[in-house]
Parts: C-alpha cells; sequence; structure tokens
C-alpha cells in the first residue's frame, strides 16, 4: 500500500472537526427551536456525545475548545462590579461552607462507590472527589489508582450534572436576579483589545506557574480584577458567549467513545445512582445555605452544585442565576478540593488501613 500523501492526516483530521462543529450547531438549534435551556451547550454535549458512543468518529479541536473556555473566563469576569465585589466578601462564610460541602459530599460518594463496587480505595476515592477529571485522574495515577475509571466517572457526573440541573430549573419555572447584570454592555474596540490581552497575559502567568484549568481561570482573574476596580473595558461581542458553550459541549460530549459505553457498566452504573443523590441533598442543602445568607434560593443551588466551573458558570450566566456567586462557589471549592485531595487521601488510609 502506497504511503499516505503528506498533510492527508491533518486534512482528515480538520474535516472531522469540521464536520462535528456543524453538527453541533445543527444540535444547537435544534435545542432552541424547542426551547430548552442552554441550547448552545446542551446541543452540541448531547449530539456529540450519543454519536461518540454509536462509534460515529466525532472530533473536538483543543485549539478552539481553549479559545471557548477563555471567552467564557472573560465572560464571568465582566460580572464582577465593585458592589459584586463586596457582597462576595460579605458571603465569604458561606462559600466557606460551600466548600465543606463539596468535601463531605465526596467523601460520602467515595463510601458509596467503595461499598457498591469495591476495588481500590484510590480509584473511588478520587472518582469521588468533587473536582476537575484531569487534575483528579492525575492524583489517582499518583496514588496507583485507574485513571480510566476516574476519567469516566468524572465525565458521567459532568454530563448528568449539566444536563439535569437546566432542565429542573427551567421546568420549576425559575427566573435570574438582578445579580446576573454585567459590568460593561457596550462593546468598545479599545477596552476588547485590553480584554484579550489580559486574557492572553493571565493563560500565559498561569501556564507557567503550573497552575490548573489556566484556560478559564487565567482569563477570569485578569477581567474580574480591573472590573471588580470599577473599569468597565468593554462587553463580548454578540455571538462569543454561544461560540464558548458550543465549544465546551463539543469537548464534553467527544468524551464520550464505544469504549466508554462498554468498559465497567457496573461502575458506571455505581457513578451515576452516586450523583443523582448527590444533586438531591444538594439541593436541600444550598437551599437552606441560601437562606442562611440571604441569597436567591435558585442560585444558592446552583453555587452548591457538584458540577464543574465553566459548566455551572454558563448555566448561571444563561438562566441569569447570580453569576458572581456561583463563580466565587465553584472557583474556591474547585481549589480546596484540589489542593487539599492529597492530605485527605492519606488521613483516609491511616484511619482506615
Amino acid at each position: 500500500m502506497p504511503p499516505a500523501p503528506e498533510g492527508a492526516g491533518s486534512t482528515a483530521r480538520a474535516l472531522r472537526i469540521g464536520a462535528t462543529l456543524v453538527l453541533a450547531g445543527l444540535a444547537a438549534l435544534g435545542c432552541r427551536a424547542v426551547h430548552l435551556p442552554l441550547p448552545w451547550m446542551l446541543g452540541p454535549l448531547l449530539a456529540t456525545a450519543a454519536l461518540g458512543v454509536a462509534g460515529v468518529p466525532v472530533m473536538a479541536s483543543v485549539r478552539l475548545r481553549n479559545l471557548g473556555l477563555a471567552l467564557i473566563g472573560v465572560g464571568l469576569g465582566l460580572h464582577f462590579s465593585p458592589d459584586v465585589a463586596a457582597l462576595i466578601l460579605r458571603i465569604a462564610p458561606a462559600i466557606v461552607l460551600g466548600v465543606l460541602w463539596a468535601l463531605l459530599l465526596g467523601y460520602l460518594f467515595y463510601r458509596m462507590l467503595h461499598r457498591l463496587h469495591g476495588g481500590d480505595r484510590a480509584t473511588c476515592f478520587y472518582a469521588a472527589a468533587i473536582g476537575g477529571a484531569s487534575e483528579m485522574a492525575l492524583l489517582a495515577e499518583r496514588a496507583g489508582g485507574r485513571v480510566d475509571r476516574v476519567a469516566a466517572a468524572h465525565s458521567l457526573r459532568v454530563l448528568l450534572v449539566v444536563t439535569l440541573v437546566p432542565l429542573t430549573l427551567q421546568a420549576f419555572g425559575v427566573h435570574g436576579d438582578e445579580a446576573s447584570a454585567t459590568a460593561a454592555t457596550a462593546v468598545r474596540l479599545p477596552g476588547l483589545a485590553a480584554l484579550a490581552v489580559g486574557a492572553a497575559a493571565g493563560v500565559v502567568l498561569l501556564q507557567r506557574l503550573k497552575a490548573p484549568n489556566p484556560w478559564v481561570l487565567g482569563p477570569l482573574l485578569a477581567t474580574l480584577l480591573p472590573c471588580a476596580a470599577g473599569l468597565e473595558l468593554s462587553a463580548l461581542p454578540p455571538g462569543a458567549s454561544a461560540f464558548g458553550q458550543m465549544a465546551l459541549g463539543v469537548a464534553l460530549g467527544t468524551r464520550f467513545t464505544p469504549a466508554f459505553a462498554q468498559a465497567a457498566p457496573r461502575w458506571l452504573a455505581a457513578v451515576a445512582a452516586g450523583t443523582l443523590a448527590m444533586l438531591v441533598v444538594s439541593a436541600g442543602y444550598g437551599w437552606l445555605l441560601g437562606r442562611a445568607a440571604g441569597l436567591p434560593a435558585a442560585t444558592a443551588v446552583l453555587a452548591t452544585t457538584p458540577g464543574g466551573i465553566a459548566e455551572m458558570a454558563i448555566t448561571a450566566q444563561v438562566l441569569q442565576l447570580g453569576v458572581p456567586v456561583v463563580t466565587a462557589f465553584q472557583v474556591v471549592r474547585y481549589i480546596a478540593v484540589l489542593t487539599l485531595m492529597p492530605a485527605l487521601f492519606a488521613l483516609e488510609l491511616r484511619l482506615r488501613p
């Protein structure tokens, strides 16, 4: 057989990525037509996940995913006005309680997984932690756990959370609150350029510091700081948020492959059951915490939901549910879980040898 022409692989890859984006866009328009929440994220996510499990060779672009995450980070940062920054400081004790709840919830989920499924404790512990998939998989690998099962558990958890939470909120007729307004409402080219430069600098800085999730946290911090200081630089152009959601939805959906569906069905069933239980108890806890902290109930529920930063913040942004509050809860929880998990696992091994 003659060798493939040079560049044939890259051309095929580009065609697969382009076809995936077209299908994702059509799925988003379909979801929008039937008035589903988060159509630009849910449509691409569900469509690519279904096609991937069926064996269709869908593919995501890492560069487009990173650009989408950066746009999401900038969009979230624009919500942090000086008044919002003061609000975040006021509810700091509630944010700490949210972190403690996430740690407790992850531990209970771990105990459930270990009881139902057995297996090594490192795999169960890091699969149950309410953290990022790649970060928890890396920690599990260092502890001798199974990376594939940890990654599969987090992918399934995020899929269920991103799908069920917006649909449930819409079914209950949840409306937004006044805390969702952005600091800037008009597109200004000089300010937009400053946002782009700041976002790029934030990504580079966090990458050099080897910080987790630099494509979201870098642009978020670079935008948050001037907005919290009272600077109104620029709003994002129309369509930027939709593109970011679609890029994120495709990136999440392409994790699901035939191998994912066929591997360890009992394990995935246990993860699904635990995720559903966590959603129910987290909703109750969020409602109680919202009443105690003086936050809207829907905002507090979303802030304590066991999802990811980008996914939960985008849900809050689209549904207008206190974006800065949800973002603050999710970012602080993300950093705390990532930092504390190795020490907590070591403690678990000492207490339960």
